[in-house]
């Protein structure tokens, strides 16, 4: 649930209101965490059209596809992973809670799991959509506080005051404090002036975050959840749920069935593609992701005003402390934007530590029968996908490499 909260949280650092009264009524009824009973309304507004509640309902999407997932995984107990004196040897954090939040989960198959995580790809593409329309036109500006935007995490009905993105998550995002006037403490204001550029923002990361899960829902995974799904969902029912302990074999019985899970994973991590038009569609959704990155700058560089920018161009004023966004940082970026369509496309091939030739990762989108993570990592699964050509390197991004260093993916996020 951290790990959702999140990324939701870093998908929602803008905002919204202004232009129209849909924009008007946004903050309020994510306020009050009536985001779901308000899409009709947000959608007959876009219809108009007007931009500003495009982005509303991109952000409603938004809302529902999380609300989506994290119910369902509260339905069926969702637990982080308890990581045991192995893991902590690894550097893994380890204190976590024994059991599920929810009391009385219910079975989950591999079919109900596939079902949940579609779902939250198909509400991820409706916000992309949202937000593309609220991208292409439009001088609104829309002013949130994302942190006071409320959820309903475990689908009980009642969004109550711990359900707020401040609340659930503010310990893991670091917040600043608040500064202190007279006799008053004040809360610093953390609220996003939110533009169209902002859309085609939130438009890519809705394609950033769909990826992972349209890639795993591409392949047959089922004997992988069979092994190891009880280590996220403990009492769902699953082959291995009452084995977590077990007896004592090398150093003790949670660690030693950690260490057999472990195995079980690598041993099962070869996942047959089963749904090839949405294998390759993550490749056309990575594409998707460099060409919404584009079209964002060109967004932002044609910007006069300076609200409280999200991702500022070199004539604004940022709201990251110490970091400005210059000339020179934009146009590392968009060297870094070529040479990952580059690799994308199969032009630039990615290197593999076993060969001198280069991995086609185009080919491997386009043929590609299975994903064997252990054999592809070995070597031999990578050979129907080698290939003579340029070889990404250090060099191939000296100058993402120059200007970024080592706060690349800090950038990375930052600027989608």
């Amino acid at each position: 649930m951290r790990l959702i909260g999140v990324a939701l949280s870093a998908m929602m650092l803008p905002g919204i209101a202004i232009a129209s009264e849909a924009g008007d009524r946004l903050a309020e009824v994510l306020y009050a965490g009536e985001a779901a009973g308000q899409r009709p309304y947000f959608e007959e507004q876009c219809a108009v059209p007007h931009t500003d509640a495009c982005f509303g309902l991109g952000l409603i999407h938004l809302i529902g596809a999380v609300e989506g997932l994290s119910q369902g995984f509260y339905r069926h107990g969702a637990v982080t992973p308890r990581l045991p004196a192995a893991a902590m040897m690894l550097g893994l954090d380890a204190d976590l809670s024994s059991g599920p939040p929810n009391a009385s989960p219910e079975a989950l198959d591999y079919a109900g799991l596939r079902q949940i995580l579609s779902d939250f790809v198909t509400g991820l593409d409706r916000a992309q959509a949202s937000f593309e329309k609220a991208g292409a036109e439009g001088d609104y500006v829309i002013t949130l506080d994302p942190l006071r935007v409320r959820l309903d995490i475990n689908g009980d009905g009642d969004v109550g005051e711990r359900e707020t993105l401040a609340m659930l998550f503010g310990e893991q995002l670091a917040l600043p404090q608040g500064r202190s006037k007279g006799d008053k403490m004040v809360a610093p204001d953390l609220s996003i002036g939110f533009d169209r550029a902002d859309a085609i923002w939130l438009a890519g990361y809705s394609q950033i975050s769909a990826i992972p899960f349209d890639m795993l829902l591409a392949h047959d995974f089922s004997r992988l959840f069979e092994a190891v799904g009880h280590r996220l969902f403990p009492e769902a029912g699953l082959p291995m749920q009452d084995y977590s302990r077990g007896g004592t074999l090398m150093m003790d019985p949670e660690t030693d069935t950690f260490l057999a899970d472990l195995i079980a994973g690598l041993h099962t991590s070869n996942f047959p593609i089963v749904d090839k038009d949405r294998f390759a569609g993550v490749q056309a959704r990575m594409q998707a992701v460099t060409a919404l990155s584009r079209q964002n700058w060109a967004a932002i560089l044609q910007e006069t005003d300076d609200n409280r920018e999200l991702v500022p161009s070199p004539r604004q004023t940022s709201l990251v402390p110490g970091q400005p966004v210059t000339e020179e940082i934009v146009e590392a970026w968009m060297a870094t934007l070529d040479r990952l369509d580059e690799i994308l496309a199969g032009e630039l091939l990615l290197p593999h530590w076993r060969f001198r030739r280069g991995f086609d990762l185009n080919a491997y989108f386009a043929t590609a029968t299975e994903t064997d993570i252990v054999m592809l990592l070995a070597g031999q699964g990578a050979l129907p996908f080698l290939k003579e050509g340029p070889i990404a390197d250090a060099e191939s991004f000296a100058e993402g490499n120059r200007v970024f260093g080592e706060n690349w993916p800090n950038f990375a996020i930052w600027f989608n």
